[in-house]
């Protein structure tokens, strides 16, 4: 029954982190010039033009369900959505504009995680822990998978700029491939990769929320 409860928290913070994470990506490139975010509805409350079906419907419901199961700590908890429409060309800074972007959505998850890290540290108890608790962790998750330069997700995007133009290209190319990234991340390679995710995510957490809260 716990574990179905905290299933539940975590679906309940998942929906408005990933939500935020996205928001913060289209309103920065509205800001910078850029009005196709605007256009396909990403500034808007309609969630439709987020969801992947993959990414923001089967890999967390997967995850969800083996955490309702009790298997808390077999894989992280971790979404995406659509790729954010975008055209570089309007944005005004170029390659920064495009780097703020970027950051913006990472920026939104790691503020959240430090708003509930501090509830954290108050010493709050009981219910209300569990539910801040699954919050923090998934904002925690989202930004450091996030950061992984896997094609399609933030990581990549930041790192792009910076390679030679042909292997920016190939590399830039791979977006498309997302989803059969993330199954060789979960479910092939989960040893290595995810051990880098739990690691960085156990020394974001000992920074924001203190070594008393567990990660895994």
């Amino acid at each position: 029954m716990e574990s179905l409860r905290f299933a539940a928290f975590l679906l309940v913070a998942l929906a408005p982190s990933l939500a935020l994470h996205e928001y913060a990506h289209a309103l920065v490139a509205d800001r910078l010039g850029d009005p196709t975010p605007r256009r396909w509805g990403r500034l808007g409350l309609d969630p439709r033009p987020l969801v992947d079906p993959f990414g923001t419907v089967i890999l967390p419901g997967l995850v969800l369900v083996l955490v309702a199961s009790g298997n808390f700590c077999l894989l992280p908890i971790f979404a995406y959505a659509n790729p954010l429409p975008l055209d570089p060309y309007h944005l005004r800074g170029g390659r920064r504009g495009a780097t703020l972007v970027t950051l913006a959505g990472l920026g939104a998850n790691l503020a959240l995680a430090a708003i509930l890290g501090l509830v954290l540290r108050s010493g709050v108890g009981g219910v209300l822990w569990e539910l801040v608790y699954a919050g923090f962790l998934v904002n925690v998750y989202q930004f450091v998978f996030q950061l992984m330069p896997i094609p399609g997700l933030d990581g990549a995007k930041l790192l792009a700029p910076h390679l030679p133009p042909r292997a920016r290209e190939v590399y830039r190319n791979l977006d498309q491939y997302l989803v059969l990234f993330i199954l060789v991340v979960f479910f092939l390679l989960s040893g290595p990769l995810l051990g880098i995710v739990r690691a960085l995510a156990a020394a974001l957490t000992r920074l924001i929320a203190g070594a008393d809260v567990p990660i895994c």
